[in-house]
This record gives C-alpha cells, structure tokens and sequence, in this order.
C-alpha cells in the first residue's frame, strides 16, 4: 500500500511553493525507503518550481540533493540496510540497457533519458516524480549513494549531490590535475564548489568573477586569485595561459573573453545553462589555437559515489545557509539576487513539525 508523505509543493508557475500531501510507494525488492533528513535548493528548483523552463508537470515538489537515514528496505536489496546514511541526486532511473546507460553514464541515457528526481515519469506509481522537499523518498537501490561524511556534516553535503557532482564531472573528465592552471567563472553554488574541487585535484585556481569584492572568499575557498574579467589588463596578463576553464555561469555572455584564457589544446567545459543562447563565439578564437568548447550534465551514479568519496577524504562540504522548509520561498527570492553564500540547505525537520 502507499505511503502518505508531506512536503512542500507549487501548483503552478505563479503560485507560491505550500504545503503539500501526496503518497509514496512502499518499497519494493530493490527499493531503498529514505528518511530525507536535509534537502539542498538547486537554481533548477526554482527553474523548474516556476516554469522558466519548458515542461513542468504540476504539483512539482523539487529538490534533488538529498541527504537522508535508510528506514527500510527491500528484500533484494544488498547495499544498504535500516539506519545507513545515504544520498539522492539528479536521478532516480534511466533504461539501464543503452549503451550510455551500459558506460554507468547514465545521465546521458540514449532510450528514455534519465528519470528525474523530480518532474520525471513515476515508472511505479504513474504520473511523475515528487523529489526531496518532502519527509522521505523510496529510490532504487542502484541510484542511492552511500554518505560517509560524519553526521554533524550533513546539511554541507546536501548540495553536492548536484553542485559537487556537476563541477566534479567534467574536472574529473578532462583530466585536471597538478601543473595545470584552471579557471571557474562565477563564484556561486556551482562555481564554488569548482574552486574546492579543483584544487584538491592539484590545479592552480583561478575565478573569473565581475566582483572585485569577492577575491578574498575565492582565496579562502582555495583560489590563487581573483580575476576581473571586466578588466582589460587583468584579463591581457593571463591570456593564453589556462589548461582548462569551468564555466558556471547561467546567464548569456560573451563566451570568446574566456576562450582567448586558453592555452593551445585547451577546453573551456560549460555547466550552466541560459534561458537564451550566448551570443556565438568567434570560430578563429578556436581554430587558430586548437581549443576545445565543450558541455556537461551531471555524473552517473558510480562517478557521483566517486565524487562524494573524494570530497569525504579532502574534507570537502558545500558553503551553505540551513533554512526552514517555510522560507523556501524567501530563499527562491534571495537566489535571484544571488543573495547567498553559496547554497540554501533545507532543514526537513521543520517539515515535520508543521
């Protein structure tokens, strides 16, 4: 039988996210019962909570970077048993049998593409997902990550289960590592985790950043420096000098300022994504010194219990601000302003005492 479940909900694209009833599953053989002990908020929550982007299915209950207690589990499962500390990202499926879904990269999955935690199709009980703004989530076993950070750290890894995983992916992919110069544009949710990763793989960190103001956060975050890239000079004494450069930013702009960083055979990997296409970059600022324009998503699930692992063993957490699950609307606000340091994390407690 179903499971009755609270969380917090938007309606529509112009309503306020409010309280909420609705039903789980009861675990199956391979599902994994979680009690969601803290929920990170994604700028894509807030996308998706009011339909900036195409495709909202309402209700929609967001939250995607989940931390949470096992409380029961199926009879196949093998992983996980009751009291485990345990995560849930981007994904709760995907078809399991492409050939990107066979590599473990199964956030590109060529058939059906991945199954969100949130806004997906509910393969079990019909409609669609509802994701981590929520008491507790029953999640397959294979998409269910293990935490062995200490408890007293558990709101900060939260966020990870999306900022971390999309900042680690592509430096992992790409290779960074000691002797390298690498660059993170923006200094926000995913731009500093970017900062921490990279240079616990070794790299020399730079951010570009608009804010002069923000040079001493960026060293303190592990940054060599802080560059204006609204500054000519600054931008002249590093040109031509960086390996590989993260781009976080979400907003349209000019992408050949950062490509002409890049030193021959470079890459700048995009991670952030505009509600408008940047404006196209020059092809010469490409050709003429084999650099490399690319994209990623998130991870699959073995590189995101990769990533988790790496971040537990540098000590690595997400900067985060704990809020009540009744400010979540404040905190949407507040994001649009980039008015936080540098991720909301929602208390799921509070939930449980409306």
């Amino acid at each position: 039988m179903p499971t009755p479940a609270k969380g917090y909900a938007a309606q529509s694209a112009e309503t306020p996210l409010a309280p909420f009833s609705f039903e789980r599953r009861d675990p199956q053989g391979d599902d994994v019962a979680i009690d969601i002990l803290y929920c990170g908020v994604c700028h894509s929550d807030l996308h998706t909570a009011r339909s900036e982007w195409e495709g909202t299915l309402y209700p929609c209950v967001p939250g995607h970077e989940i931390v949470g207690r096992v409380t029961a589990v199926g009879g196949d499962v093998t992983k996980y048993k009751v009291g485990d500390l345990v995560g849930v990202g981007c994904m709760v499926d995907s078809c399991g049998r492409c050939p990107s879904c066979h590599d473990g990269e199964e956030q590109y999955c060529e058939t059906t593409g991945f199954v969100g935690t949130y806004n997906g199709p509910d393969p079990v009980m019909g409609g669609h997902t509802f994701g981590g703004y929520s008491d507790h989530i029953v999640v397959k076993e294979g998409f269910v990550l293990k935490i062995n950070h200490d408890e007293a750290d558990l709101a900060a890894v939260a966020p990870l289960l999306c900022a971390g995983i999309t900042t680690y992916s592509p430096l992992h992919h790409w290779k960074v590592g000691p002797g390298q110069k690498v660059g993170i544009v923006g200094l926000g949710g995913l731009g500093h985790m970017g900062v921490k990763i990279a240079a616990a793989m070794g790299a020399e960190v730079y951010v570009f950043s608009t804010s002069p103001g923000k040079t001493e956060d960026a060293k303190r975050l592990g940054a060599k420096g802080l560059i204006v890239s609204k500054d000519e000079a600054q931008m002249a004494e590093h040109a031509n000098s960086f390996d590989f450069i993260l781009n976080t930013v979400a907003a349209p702009h000019n992408l050949d300022a950062f490509l002409g960083m890049l030193k021959r055979d470079g890459t700048m990997t995009l991670v952030g994504v505009p509600d408008s296409p940047h404006p196209s970059p020059s092809v010469a600022n490409l050709v003429f010194r084999r650099r490399s324009l690319a994209g990623s998503l998130i991870g699959g699930i073995a590189e995101t219990q990769e990533m988790l692992d790496f971040c537990h063993s540098h000590g690595l957490t997400a900067d985060i601000e704990m809020i009540a699950m009744d400010e979540v609307n404040t905190a949407y606000d507040r994001m649009q302003k980039s008015d936080v340091k540098y991720r909301f994390v929602i208390d799921m407690a509070t939930l449980k005492q409306d």
